[in-house]
């Protein structure tokens, strides 16, 4: 198994870095790429759907992003401690009728020593955004300090 840095036990500093590395991951919108920060093996929940094992979550990912256009993500580090992280977060996206949606969220993640993630439990509420009221565009940009500005 190849690691994936930062590895557990964490600090501010490798939590911060999981975190960034996830939203930078998931905002390429590539369920292949995604889906290999996980086990083979892996648990998630994510509201009232429950997978297991990376091709799994790679076809849960794929459906997703179909569905989740010009999806944006924006994750901020709420804990960590040990091999765990917890994050809140928020996404925007527009389903085919045109209309947006922002999503609201918290993760709690679970690691092995390697760094890959083996359980995902995300909670997840939607609201009917128009698009004057959008504020998550595209990738952060890289200059902005994440650590520092909240999602909200």
């Amino acid at each position: 198994m190849t690691p994936r840095p930062p590895l557990p036990p964490f600090d501010r500093e490798s939590a911060l870095k999981k975190v960034r590395a996830a939203e930078d991951a998931w905002n390429t919108r590539d369920p292949e790429h995604v889906a290999r920060a996980y086990t083979e093996d892996s648990v998630w929940r994510n509201r009232n759907t429950f997978l297991t094992g990376r091709a799994e979550i790679t076809a849960f990912l794929r459906e997703k992003w179909a569905r989740e256009l010009d999806y944006a993500l924006r994750k901020e580090l709420w804990s960590f401690q040990d091999d765990r992280i917890a994050v809140r977060f928020q996404y925007e996206f527009h389903d085919a009728t045109g209309q947006w949606w922002r999503s609201y969220g918290n993760e709690l993640w679970e690691f092995t020593a390697e760094g890959l993630m083996r359980r995902r439990e995300a909670s997840i509420n939607d609201v009917r955004i128009g698009a004057q009221e959008r504020r998550v565009f595209g990738p952060r940009p890289a200059a902005e300090d994440r650590a520092l500005i909240p999602v909200w």
